[in-house]
């Protein structure tokens, strides 16, 4: 028989049933709970539709009803209640993880979706619903990586935008994805094909240089010669590898490297002293090239060249670029040369739009004070760490 309100109210400890599956559940402290019982594909479930007295009699049997629709569409109703209830990011996306698995080729995609999620996104939105992570909160977890690791933080974005997706697919969220590029992000971050990523070059302790210099200079050959140019004049290697006979003034002693050999696409000048103008060497009859290869005469050395050679000096922790960081650690750091001096020597373009005005001349003469001193420095074996030159 139904169910009516006093029975309900007055029922004892067990089951009581009001028809077509509808259950009111006693237990024996007195709590009062719904139940519908109800079989899909054969197999029995039981559907908690909630505690009297907060759902009455009515309201369990309209939730009844309503769950009696949606199995007639042979649609599980507990499997539909769990999918609208409320997921962290966090679980959203392992669930959409597991779901993409059976159609990837490469078994390594799902853990690489799981190590960049976890390591760039779950530690700032793996705890919030998935239904309220906002344009915020993405770029809370994509600006620490959005210009060190542009290609990881574009994939981090596409990764958190699947999420989302799937999370509005459940129907546990609503809206526009604050994650989408197109329209949105593009509007807040830089391009991705725009940002370089921040590479460090492994450079060499300043206090070291002159020991270094001195072991490089018992290495013969082109490689080791354009290596130590390199590093006495703070050159770029391409700058070195590519230097002509014709960008060189013997007589002013200066090197001039032309606008379209450059990183600015400007035209910098290098002073040169008895040192770098040592390493020259004497010109072939018809050589073009400064530092032609020995194997294939009138090419450049290859851009490996000079670090092989810091491979054969069991040198593997640094790089030829990083001599430059090591020139630009000892100027700063030991001499009274003014900044501007030494990042005119590095031939760094000035990002402050004022000082740039300002900076009409390259410094040329203070920059061969500067010049001269590290030539000294570099040579100096036992005192370089004790000499402390002073620009003017």
């Amino acid at each position: 028989m139904a169910l009516s309100v006093q029975k309900v109210k007055s029922a004892g400890p067990g089951r009581h049933g009001d028809g077509r599956g509808l259950f009111l559940y006693v237990k024996p402290t007195g709590a009062r709970s719904w139940v519908l019982r109800y079989q899909v594909q054969g197999r029995r479930r039981d559907l908690g539709l909630g505690a009297y007295p907060d759902v009455t009699l009515a309201m369990a049997r309209d939730r009844a009803a309503e769950a009696r629709r949606l199995i007639a569409e042979e649609q599980d109703p507990i499997a539909r209640k769990q999918q609208a209830k409320p997921k962290t990011f966090k679980e959203a996306a392992l669930e959409l993880i597991e779901s993409k698995r059976p159609g990837w080729k490469n078994a390594k995609h799902a853990a690489q979706w799981t190590a960049t999620l976890d390591a760039y996104v779950f530690p700032k939105v793996g705890q919030m619903q998935v239904a309220r992570v906002e344009t915020a909160d993405v770029i809370s977890a994509l600006t620490p990586i959005w210009t060190k690791k542009p290609e990881t933080a574009s994939r981090v974005r596409q990764r958190i935008e699947a999420v989302l997706d799937y999370a509005t697919a459940l129907g546990i969220r609503k809206g526009d994805n604050p994650a989408r590029w197109r329209g949105h992000l593009d509007h807040l971050l830089p391009k991705p094909t725009k940002v370089r990523a921040v590479k460090h070059h492994p450079a060499l302790p300043h206090g070291q240089i002159a020991d270094f210099m001195a072991n490089l200079s018992e290495r013969n050959g082109v490689a080791a010669r354009a290596l130590r140019f390199t590093i006495l004049t703070a050159a770029r290697s391409g700058e070195t590898r590519g230097m002509t006979w014709a960008e060189v003034d013997l007589d002013a002693r200066i090197w001039t490297i032309p606008a379209g050999r450059m990183k600015a696409g400007k035209e910098h000048r290098v002073p040169l002293n008895e040192a770098t103008i040592d390493l020259l060497g004497p010109r072939r009859d018809g050589a073009a090239l400064v530092f032609e290869s020995e194997s294939k005469p009138g090419k450049q050395i290859s851009d490996m060249s000079m670090t092989a050679v810091l491979r054969r000096m069991g040198r593997d922790g640094i790089t030829v670029h990083g001599f430059r960081s090591t020139f630009r650690d000892w100027a700063g750091e030991t001499t009274g040369f003014p900044r501007e001096v030494i990042e005119a020597a590095l031939a760094h373009g000035i990002k402050d739009k004022a000082e740039a005005a300002y900076a009409r001349s390259d410094l040329f003469d203070k920059r061969r004070d500067l010049m001269d001193a590290w030539a000294a420095v570099t040579t100096a074996r036992d005192l370089g760490r004790n000499i402390v030159a002073l620009g003017g």
